[in-house]
C-alpha cells in the first residue's frame, strides 16, 4: 500500500516498457535474419506474485505478455523468443530484501537466508539463494543452436517455487 503512482510506473518503464522498445528497434531485423534469440529475465513472481513485491509481480507478469505476442510472429522462423523465470538470486537487492523480512536482520548472512526461506518462501525446494551463474548457464543454453526448439516459453529456474500445475 505504500507504494507511490511514481514506483508503480517506474517498475513497469524499467521492467516492460524497455523490453518492448529494444524488440520494436530490433524484431524486425531479427525476422529477417532467420536465427536469433530473444531471451527475456522475468522472475518467478509473476506467477507467484509476493504480496511484499506486487509492482514487481505485475511487471513481470506483463513481461511475459510481450514474450508470448513477440513469439506468435515467430512462426516458420529461426528466431525463439522465451522468458526465464529465475527465482530469488543473489544480488544487493535480494540480500537486502531477506534483511529486511527477518526477525533478526542483525543474524549472520546464513542464518538469515535459512529464516528466509523457512517464512518468507517456504515453497522454495532448494532453500538458498541461487547463483547469478547458475541462471547464466541454463540462459546460455537457451540462446544456442541447442536451443532451437524452445519457443514460447517461460522456463522456470526458480528452485522449486512455483508448484507444478498438473
Amino acid at each position: 500500500m505504500e507504494i507511490t503512482d511514481a514506483d508503480w510506473r517506474h517498475f513497469f518503464e524499467v521492467n516492460v516498457v524497455s523490453g518492448a522498445r529494444l524488440a520494436r528497434h530490433y524484431f524486425p531485423r531479427m525476422l529477417a535474419k532467420d536465427w536469433v534469440r530473444i531471451i527475456f529475465v522475468a522472475s518467478e513472481s509473476a506467477l507467484i506474485t509476493p504480496t511484499e513485491m506486487i509492482h514487481y509481480g505485475m511487471a513481470k507478469t506483463a513481461l511475459l505478455a510481450i514474450a508470448r505476442g513477440l513469439a506468435a510472429q515467430t512462426t516458420g522462423t529461426g528466431v525463439t523468443v522465451n522468458s526465464v523465470l529465475p527465482g530469488p538470486t543473489r544480488s544487493e537487492g535480494i540480500v537486502e530484501l531477506v534483511r529486511s523480512v527477518v526477525a533478526n536482520n542483525n543474524a549472520p548472512e546464513a542464518e538469515r537466508e535459512a529464516e528466509f526461506f523457512r517464512t518468507v518462501r517456504p515453497l522454495s525446494l532448494i532453500r538458498r539463494l541461487i547463483e547469478a551463474e547458475e541462471i547464466a548457464a541454463q540462459v546460455a543454453l537457451l540462446a544456442s543452436p541447442l536451443g532451437a526448439i524452445t519457443n514460447c516459453a517461460a522456463v522456470r529456474m526458480e528452485g522449486g517455487i512455483v508448484p507444478t500445475i498438473a
